[in-house]
């Protein structure tokens, strides 16, 4: 998910999203213990997706109007 994507959701929507990102971030992290994982690299990309998340939840909070990317 793209930094936008991330903006254009709802207070609500963002934290149920994040909620589902880690949830599914468990799911892999338990997966790569037991040897099941098929793609390790979306491990990754989930990290770096709640990252942005939780960096639009702070701007939020703080007021922060970040700068669109054209």
């Amino acid at each position: 998910m793209s930094i936008q994507e991330f903006r254009a959701l709802t207070d609500e929507e963002l934290t149920n999203k994040l909620h589902d990102l880690r949830q599914r971030k468990f799911e892999l992290t338990r997966a790569k213990a037991v040897g099941n994982l098929e793609h390790p690299e979306e491990i990754r990309q989930i990290r770096k997706d709640i990252a942005k998340g939780e960096t639009v939840r702070r701007e939020r909070q703080l007021g922060i109007h970040a700068k669109e990317d054209k």
